[in-house]
């Protein structure tokens, strides 16, 4: 089992939502190496550290979980309609992939940023690192536990 922290906006899907919906695609990651984790890497029972970005005060919400056995074709990089339309993308060869994730737990009290940095266990994570800004990234074991005793 791998483990993963997601990024999301909170006012543009928010562990609120994804409780509500239960399950949702993890479109319009525009990043390869954010694409290529979940293409590569992530498998149906990894957990996920759900994270609220750019906002007031970033931090870890809630836990998710990925559901699909493997990454398939982001539907948004086909539609021209769409912010993540994708002109070189095509059905035979789609660049960007995607997986689904679903609602485990919402945290009583958010992991705030400022304390992930502050916490000497914690403050290797990814996240804490000056200039980490990818929405996707791997976690180690060590640190998933951490959290889990810290929610």
């Amino acid at each position: 089992m791998n483990y993963w922290l997601m990024k999301s906006e909170p006012d543009v899907f928010s562990i609120d939502d994804l409780k509500k919906k239960k399950r949702t695609m993890w479109e319009g990651v525009r990043n390869y190496q954010a694409r290529n984790f979940m293409r590569d890497a992530m498998k149906k029972g990894d957990k996920v550290l759900y994270y609220h970005s750019n906002c007031k005060e970033p931090g870890i919400v809630g836990l998710g979980e990925i559901l699909t056995d493997t990454a398939y074709p982001d539907p948004t990089q086909f539609d021209e309609n769409s912010n993540y339309f994708d002109p070189k993308a095509t059905k035979e060869k789609p660049r960007w992939m995607l997986v689904d994730v679903g609602f485990v737990e919402k945290f009583d009290h958010e992991i705030s940023l400022k304390s992930i940095k502050e916490n000497p266990e914690l403050n290797s994570m990814k996240v804490a690192q000056k200039g980490m800004r990818l929405s996707i990234q791997p976690v180690d074991k060590s640190h998933f536990d951490k959290i889990i005793q810290l929610k």
